[in-house]
């Protein structure tokens, strides 16, 4: 495992296992293989409504709480900053645990423009020392800058839809400006056409390595955090071994061209669904 340290100190293995779309009594078994094969970090979320199966399998772990990194996130709804208190507890709950390692404001619905205020309720939490760490998901620029502006503690991380099709570079440069690591969630584009690209399949074939293996290899080694999901024993497994191979300066100016700025999801100023 890769490690990175984040602005505050901590440090984050830089290859972590996602579980949205993951049903709760599914995320048990996944969560379980996961942290077998060697995954330390798990990322959950309260809308992902399976905070309770993945803390049954953290219940169940020999491996030690100090080396696991668990993240959760406050959702839409909850957002402000009394609401943020109360949802940070519930999940707390649900997942069984003392503390989580990263806590991050899920959207900035900025429509209802309460991110600053949810996100001072993270600082209390950061500040009580009930969470390791605080950040963001799918922050644009101009969000971001509002919390630098007006909050304290900058965040750790933005976790943000990126892929080799949708490479964020210029939210990636901001980012790596302030000390704010750029976390890539749906990393091989939800399973999409990008594993059947060419250029991709060529890169792969010529490290004997799947599709897949490439371009978890290109987010680490462009200096992403990653977590990617499924549920599937063999390919949990598969997401993990990318560290026994290195891409060259060649395979990374081909991932750099593939990028045509798709969404697969939402863009963050349009999502304020609650």
């Amino acid at each position: 495992m890769q490690y990175v340290t984040l602005n505050n100190g901590l440090k984050m293995p830089q290859l972590g296992f996602g579980v949205w779309q993951v049903p709760d009594d599914e995320a048990t078994p996944a969560v379980t293989k996961a942290l077998e094969v060697g995954y330390r970090s798990i990322d959950t979320a309260k809308v992902y409504e399976n905070e309770a199966g993945v803390g049954k399998a953290l219940a169940a772990t020999e491996v030690p709480r100090e080396d696991l990194f668990i993240t959760t996130k406050v959702w839409n709804s909850d957002q402000g900053y009394e609401n943020t208190l109360k949802a940070f507890d519930a999940s707390l709950e649900r997942l069984g645990l003392d503390y989580v390692d990263l806590y991050l404001i899920h959207w900035p619905t900025p429509e209802f423009d309460e991110y600053v205020d949810t996100y001072r309720a993270l600082e209390k939490l950061y500040k009580d020392g009930r969470v390791k760490a605080i950040g963001v998901c799918n922050f644009d620029i101009e969000h971001l800058q509002r919390l630098l502006d007006e909050c304290d503690v900058v965040p750790v991380i933005n976790q943000v839809e990126c892929h080799p099709y949708l490479q964020q570079r210029e939210l990636f440069d901001f980012c790596k400006k302030h000390h704010i690591y750029l976390e890539a969630w749906s990393p091989l584009m939800q399973g999409g056409e990008v594993l059947q690209n060419a250029a991709v399949q060529k890169i792969a074939s010529k490290h004997r390595k799947t599709p897949a293996q490439a371009i978890l290899r290109w987010h680490l080694q462009a200096g992403h955090v990653v977590i990617p999901k499924s549920v599937t024993p063999a390919r949990i497994e598969e997401n993990f071994n990318v560290f026994d191979f290195e891409l060259d300066q060649e395979d990374m100016n081909q991932f750099q061209e593939l990028d045509s700025n798709q969404r697969k999801g939402p863009a963050p100023s349009e999502m304020n669904k609650r």
